[in-house]
């Protein structure tokens, strides 16, 4: 994965000049996007691309590259999810709360994702998401 971290005013730019094939504010505070020629430059190269995004960006990808195939990276449940927060510490009361509240939103939009993987196990997982991508081992998906 490839984060490029710019300032707001490059961001907004980027937004206005259609350079992001998503962008999205995440838990009310934190601007996100994508820049679109990695992505193109990845796919003209016959190289799957997997995006890390959230609901909103999902959307806006499905709306401009509608053959894209959509999976949704859902916790085994919410009392897991919380406990998985909860544990990792780097979250005071308030921030976990937000997140939580965006977690409901995006556990209710899981209809409009093609494929569910549980994410009760990371190697399990993994393989299933590098099976919906019809990847093997010989051929690898690059994250940008």
């Amino acid at each position: 994965m490839h984060y490029h971290f710019v300032g707001p005013d490059r961001f907004h730019e980027m937004v206005e000049n259609d350079e992001l094939l998503e962008s999205a504010v995440v838990h009310g505070q934190n601007s996100y996007g994508t820049p679109r020629a990695a992505v193109d430059e990845q796919l003209a190269a016959g190289i799957p691309a997997l995006l890390e995004i959230d609901l909103q960006g999902a959307r806006q990808v499905r709306a401009t590259m509608p053959g894209a195939r959509f999976v949704f990276l859902a916790p085994p449940s919410w009392e897991e999810l919380e406990r998985r927060l909860v544990g990792r510490g780097t979250e005071g009361p308030e921030e976990r709360e937000r997140r939580l509240a965006t977690a409901r939103i995006e556990l209710a939009a899981e209809p409009e994702f093609d494929v569910v993987v549980v994410n009760d196990d990371v190697h399990r997982a993994t393989d299933e998401i590098m099976s919906v991508m019809g990847l093997t081992t010989e051929r690898t998906a690059t994250r940008v």
